[in-house]
């Protein structure tokens, strides 16, 4: 077990070393003594009743919690003595709008992810920028369509001017995350050898097209990992570029601006930093320069200059699950999408098909 935890140090923060030399702002303030607090008994029960949540009745997690007093202490065995390793993964795909290969970890394995982020994410989520909106606590897609209509009312001075918006989409973005490039800038952040250690275990565990390169779709410490991994590209565009009003959603952004020629030369800066320091590539087919009038399509909605509408084949593939699937719950979610936008006709649309196919007593009824 791991001994060597110093106990006059008060916080988990190393203010480092050579303090005579100047460091990069990121390195200041490390995470370090952090490995026991991951891998504790305490942080793993916590971390297994946070993983129970809609999963109870699964076989896999069933199984697992027949023994999980002896799971537990086994995994908190392995991790306190830096045997454990990650287990590999069952592969399945899901078309949800688009086809996805999804790799799931086992029990055991997610247990740990689960740990991991429960330490961590408060500590990386004060390293982001505001409007970062993928994967964290108080943002997501509504506030970030939000945040997008708020940018171009105020580019636009109230609708009184022409918005031109720069729409990029990164290829394959889980697929090519270099590992070594994900180290490197983990452990300007992590002074913990034993913590880098443990994080290498589950970035070697999964591989795509080539060796060292890709995170699977599914993990839930791909998630903080991609926003981590993308942190020193946000930071780029908004104090190297000084772009003002620039939104990130996973692999997809959007800046926005009065002048098309500004965001033309900023497309060019933006792909050599992403092609040299993160080995990434714009989709070459989804990246375009068009005016907000004339719609932009940013996370399943068209956005305007007034308004927003939802996007065609979203609304196909809503109406097709209602005729297939009319219960309450999955009504009551759509109405609870199509109020971010403007969706009276949809509504009514949608009203229309349960009554038309409500043909079961099981079926829900308008």
């Amino acid at each position: 077990m791991r001994n060597n935890f110093d106990p006059n140090q008060v916080s988990l923060f190393d203010p480092g070393q050579n303090r005579g030399i100047p460091r990069e702002r990121e390195r200041v303030n490390r995470l370090c003594h952090i490995y026991n607090n991951i891998t504790s008994f305490d942080n793993l029960l916590l971390s297994w009743q946070e993983f129970l949540c809609g999963k109870r009745k699964r076989k896999d997690v069933a199984e697992f919690s027949v023994n999980l007093t002896d799971n537990l202490v086994a995994l908190y065995g392995e991790l306190a003595d830096k045997t454990y390793q990650h287990d590999g993964y069952t592969a399945f795909k899901i078309n949800d709008p688009k086809p996805r290969n999804i790799h799931k970890a086992s029990v055991r394995d997610r247990l740990v992810h689960h740990a991991i982020y429960r330490i961590l994410y408060p500590y990386f989520d004060r390293k982001f920028i505001y409007d970062s909106y993928s994967c964290r606590i108080e943002k997501g897609t509504h506030r970030a369509i939000n945040r997008f209509s708020d940018f171009g009312r105020i580019v636009s001075q109230n609708n009184t001017r022409t918005v031109w918006v720069l729409k990029c989409d990164i290829r394959k973005f889980f697929a090519n995350i270099d590992h070594l490039i994900l180290k490197e800038i983990l452990a300007r952040h992590i002074s913990d050898q034993d913590v880098l250690w443990l994080l290498g275990q589950i970035i070697d565990s999964f591989n795509s097209s080539r060796k060292g390169v890709g995170l699977p779709l599914g993990n839930l410490t791909s998630q903080l990992l991609i926003n981590i991994y993308m942190n020193s590209f946000d930071h780029f565009v908004k104090r190297e570029l000084k772009v003002k009003y620039y939104i990130r959603y996973a692999d997809d952004f959007v800046i926005l601006s009065g002048n098309k020629q500004i965001l033309e030369k900023l497309l060019l800066k933006i792909e050599k930093y992403l092609h040299k320091k993160l080995k990434l590539q714009l989709h070459p087919d989804k990246v375009y320069i068009k005016t907000l009038a004339s719609g932009v399509d940013f996370l399943g909605w068209v956005h305007f200059s007034d308004h927003r509408v939802l996007r065609k084949s979203t609304k196909r593939r809503m109406f097709k699950k209602m005729v297939n699937n009319q219960k309450n719950e999955t009504y009551q979610s759509y109405l609870g999408i199509l109020q971010h936008g403007n969706s009276y006709k949809v509504r009514r649309i949608l009203d229309e098909t349960c009554k038309k196919y409500n043909t079961s007593k099981n079926k829900f009824v308008i």
